[in-house]
């Protein structure tokens, strides 16, 4: 087998040889003149013979000239293009920096999309959107929020009421692959799900993938949203921020060396704990709530083939009751990035990477005084390349090893406390991994994106490792020595999206990926909790995986005004988990016995109309999918709905420039109740009243709607060195009542009736927030 994959390499890359021919390359950067950030998908055209490249997330390009002079057109949405004619011999390394149409305004939108790029692109399953975007969305607290925002595209599930949680194409959550310059951010929320961990003040690039996913990316088997932080101004210093109702925020940038390196720092927090300050119980008094977050990066270009990129994330949640309860968790990643380029055609980037997330409960009472700590981390060492052959080949092909490390949910009891300490060992990972796509343009009307990636989990110790009966009940273990390999899970992911275009305004697209995931989640809610517990794959655990296959139709209208699109994908999923009754998660030594193993199915169809252009833009998305599971154990062994199985979902965005101080933007949100289980029945054991449970997941939550209304007002004149604005949000503005947890109790004057009751967690929400930049 091992030489089948390597025959395959080989032909794929003599392949991509073969349209290789001697001819003048050049390359270079493309950046904004007002900040100095690179513009990623920025297009570089020459115009004699109309070959075009984009630039990558790092701003560069390479370009295959036909003859040493020509003329260059350097373009990209929301910027003044430039016309260079240059001589190839002379001006290899070339570094273009475009001027914003609007330079006088204070914001202007910045795409790196070209205007029919959603027909003529072979990737599909793929978004990319624009901060500016983001701020017209209304949300919960007016906080803009990326992970809120794509929540509202087609395939993507809601986690429920104000969760930045999401689900995609009937996958999981923890399926969702989430990267914050090249870092995995573990739980991406803040407050239990209702603020996400990304200030969008901080971020420059977000793009989201939901199929035909690229062979350099691995590890979740739904989704990889990848976000890059901005590099920070090298051309002079600035500030902006916000205070609102709920929380504040401050992002300065500036150059260390003017037009060599910079600096962006940007931090966030919120203060309901200062009201709590105004109790008069000490208590309520000394009692916390509140998160903050901060993002730093420098970078420093050493020269035009050399630059270096050092960004860190840290952010934490603190909930606490006094002396009697406290609850803290939290993200920290760090990026170490350097990029070279070999020559003309070959790009190079190395990234040491860091991530870790933590949490602590502190239980401090009469009777019990005891923590809970669990900790997951990881160190991941990447090396990427990119080889751009000619004009109608790229190969992208590297290696990566990922060292992991899980410290289990462990219980630390006082000496007088009324529990006992549980103390859990932590498990070990080392996965290696290697990728190879290549992006094929033989003909205009045909293009593809296909590749392979091998990856070889090792489970490893030191720990002792336990087998189980049918029941869970642990029959045997073995016990492994510091670093000792006690498996190797190896895995084959082959890639592929392909487009075939019928003319300027039309194409039909396919896709196919293959994904293995060993890191996984163990969760019985819809939303993910700070406390849910982490597992990698064992000697128990198989990975899991996930074959996807997707067919699109893509097409616009009116001069590229209107975008349209309509995705089918059917996706089968392997090794998927899930739980006994009455499993125990936390703090079991025994965890691997509480878990079951089976199969899972989705398949939708996904309709988008977005309108690009004119002072009213916005889309339209409706998603119609299943998602279902089958356990032997579990259902007598049928298929039943998952968790975040949605028949309907729909979402209508609009935003309007009324004027030029005033712009306005609305959303309208609906999808079918998530799947859930109720009780059938009940009965009384020793006078106390048990719940019968029957057919999993058979029941429904009541449907889901709200409208949110946003205007943002910008009164200050756009020559000014400062500037402010005001941000006015109404959330759920009808009020509807949306069902937050449906439970049961018995009726208080017939106790052998039992009624269901609704709780609903918010109302209508205003929100105000005044920002600031100068």
């Amino acid at each position: 087998m091992f030489r089948k994959y390597s025959v395959f390499v080989i032909t794929l890359l003599f392949h991509a040889s073969l349209f290789a021919q001697t001819k003048v390359n050049i390359s270079g950067y493309v950046k904004d003149s007002s900040s100095g950030e690179v513009l990623i998908g920025a297009t570089v055209q020459a115009k004699e013979s109309n070959l075009s490249v984009k630039t990558n997330s790092y701003g560069f390009f390479s370009l295959e000239l036909e003859s040493t002079t020509a003329t260059l057109l350097v373009s990209y949405v929301g910027y003044q293009s430039i016309e260079e004619v240059i001589d190839a011999e002379k001006q290899k390394r070339l570094n273009f920096e475009l001027v914003p149409i609007g330079r006088e305004i204070e914001e202007v939108v910045i795409s790196g999309k070209k205007q029919n790029k959603n027909v003529t692109s072979a990737q599909m399953g793929a978004f990319n959107f624009t901060i500016e975007e983001i701020k017209n969305v209304p949300v919960i607290f007016g906080e803009r929020d990326i992970l809120k925002t794509i929540q509202m595209l087609p395939g993507v599930a809601k986690g429920g009421e104000g969760s930045s949680s999401f689900f995609v194409r009937g996958g999981g959550g923890d399926q969702n692959l989430i990267l914050l310059d090249e870092a995995t951010v573990y739980n991406a929320s803040h407050l239990l799900g209702f603020f996400s961990t990304f200030n969008s003040d901080a971020i420059k690039d977000v793009e989201l993938f939901k199929g035909g996913i690229p062979s350099q990316y691995g590890g979740r088997i739904s989704s990889v949203m990848d976000i890059h932080m901005m590099d920070g101004n090298n051309k002079r210093f600035s500030a902006e921020g916000g205070i609102g109702l709920i929380a504040s925020r401050l992002k300065i940038e500036g150059p260390l060396q003017k037009d060599k390196s910079s600096f962006m720092i940007s931090g966030r927090r919120t203060y309901a704990d200062l009201f709590l300050k105004a109790s008069n119980d000490k208590t309520v008094n000394d009692s916390k709530l509140y998160f903050y977050d901060l993002n730093a990066k420098i970078n420093y270009r050493f020269n035009d083939k050399n630059t270096l990129y050092v960004s860190g994330y840290f952010g934490k949640d603190d909930l606490g009751y006094g002396d009697l309860f406290s609850f803290d968790w939290g993200n920290a990643t760090a990026t170490v990035r350097w990029n070279h380029i070999f020559n003309e055609k070959l790009f190079s980037n190395t990234s040491l990477i860091y991530s870790d997330f933590t949490y602590n409960v502190n239980v401090n009472n009469d009777e019990s005084d005891f923590v809970i700590a669990s900790k997951i981390e990881n160190f991941n060492l990447k090396q990427d390349f990119s080889y751009y052959s000619n004009n109608k080949n790229t190969l992208k092909f590297g290696l990566n090893v990922l060292k992991q490390k899980i410290s289990p949910a462990s219980l630390n009891a006082s000496s007088n406390s009324a529990v006992n300490s549980i103390n859990i060992e932590n498990r070990y990972g080392l996965e290696l991994a290697g990728y190879l796509s290549h992006e094929w343009n033989p003909t205009y009307w045909f293009s593809a994106i296909y590749g392979l990636r091998l990856t070889d989990f090792m489970v490893q110790g030191p720990g002792t490792f336990y087998k189980f009966d049918e029941d869970g009940a642990p029959i045997s273990n073995q016990k492994f020595t510091n670093s000792k390999v006690v498996k190797h899970h190896l895995n084959l992911e082959p890639r592929l999206s392909a487009s075939f275009i019928l003319d300027d305004k039309q194409s039909v697209k396919t896709s196919y990926n293959r994904i293995v995931q060993n890191l996984h989640q163990l969760t019985n809610t819809t939303s993910s909790l700070p406390t849910d517990q982490y597992v990698l794959s064992n000697i128990n655990i198989k990975p899991q995986y996930a074959d996807q296959v997707a067919f699109g139709y893509f097409r616009n209208f009116d001069n590229n005004t209107y975008e349209f699109s309509v995705e089918s994908y059917y996706k089968f999923m392997g090794n998927q988990i899930d739980f006994r009754n009455g499993a125990d998660l936390q703090a079991n030594e025994f965890l691997d016995g509480e878990l079951l193993f089976g199969k899972g199915r989705a398949y939708g169809l996904e309709f988008y109309l977005r309108k690009t252009k004119g002072k009213f833009n916005g889309w339209v998305s409706y998603t119609l999918g299943k998602s279902e599971r089958q356990f032997d154990q579990i259902n007598n062994g049928q298929w039943f709905n998952s968790r975040q199985d949605r028949t309907h979902d729909i979402s209508v965005v609009g935003m309007y420039q009324l004027s030029d101080k005033w712009n306005l933007g609305a959303n309208f949100v609906y999808y079918t109740g998530s799947a859930i289980t109720f009780p059938s029945g009940k009965y009384t054991v020793d006078g106390r009243t048990i719940f019968y449970y029957t057919e999993r997941n058979g029941y429904r939550m009541p449907d889901y709607h709200r409208l949110d209304i946003s205007a943002n007002y910008d009164p200050a004149p756009k020559n000014k060195r400062f500037s402010s604005s005001w941000s006015f949000g109404l959330y759920n503005v009808y009020n509807r009542k949306n069902a937050y947890i449906i439970d049961f109790r018995e009726n208080e004057n017939n106790a052998n009736i039992t009624e269901a009751y609704k709780i609903a967690l918010f109302g209508i929400i205003p929100s105000v927030t005044w920002n600031f930049k100068f």
